[in-house]
């Protein structure tokens, strides 16, 4: 069963994507250069390394690319099993992202992953496959969602929808109007954000990796409660006659 349409799934979104920026700056930063949500990225960083392109791995790069792919696949036969069942999809799969993003973690804490490691190490390539994998099953949560503009890990469409709203000749054909860019400006402005955020926090604040990927974990779990807790509210009780 598809999750509500509204205020609220959009905001979950925008939290989502928030937490994108931080995952891809771990990503980016500590673990390669790779991106684990961003394949668009990822892949052109595998082609680039493939051609021996210093400072990249293809080893980290195709890593990141398999675990999405698990992640992608897995996570759509456990959603639509889910709704076969007639039962909610979106707050099992939010868990289940926040699982695999919380071992990701906890890996990483494990092993002292810090901001000067790289990817020759094995330890990496497992946070790398784990984050991956999660953020699979996040871009088959957000396609099924639907919500317009906020696909919750890229932001380019997001951005050219907007940019083509403003006036004074707005585009019709994005769909202009107050909401529509509202939400398009939450999105590309929470990818930001997150990104912002991931970065300071291990360059500046000196946080190591491991508490950067716990936080949008826990966050990730906080949604799926609060999402749970909206469903069961809004789920009419039945008749003592039904």
């Amino acid at each position: 069963m598809k999750p509500r349409a509204g205020v609220g799934l959009t905001s979950v979104m925008v939290a989502l994507t928030l937490t994108t920026g931080m995952i891809e700056a771990v990503s980016f930063l500590v673990l390669g250069p790779v991106f684990t949500a961003v394949q668009t990225g990822n892949l052109l960083f595998l082609s680039f390394a493939l051609t021996g392109a210093a400072a990249l791995s293809p080893a980290a790069a195709g890593v990141s690319f398999a675990g999405f792919t698990v992640g992608a696949v897995l996570g759509s036969r456990f959603e639509s099993s889910v709704d076969a069942h007639g039962r909610r999809w979106f707050v099992p799969a939010l868990l289940v992202e926040a699982l695999l993003l919380g071992l990701g973690g906890l890996v990483a804490w494990r092993t002292g992953l810090d901001v000067t490691g790289g990817p020759a190490d094995d330890p990496h390539y497992t946070v790398v496959a784990l984050v991956a994998v999660a953020m699979g099953v996040r871009n088959v949560t957000t396609l099924r969602a639907r919500v317009p503009d906020v696909p919750t890990t890229v932001s380019t469409r997001a951005l050219t929808a907007l940019l083509s709203g403003l006036p004074p000749h707005p585009d019709s054909h994005g769909g202009a109007g107050a909401r529509n860019e509202g939400r398009r400006l939450a999105s590309v402005a929470a990818m930001f954000a997150g990104g912002l955020l991931g970065a300071w926090l291990l360059l500046h604040a000196e946080v190591r990796p491991a508490p950067v990927l716990l936080i949008p974990a826990a966050l990730v779990l906080t949604l799926g409660a609060l999402s749970w807790a909206v469903q069961r509210r809004c789920t009419p009780e039945p008749s003592e006659h039904g």
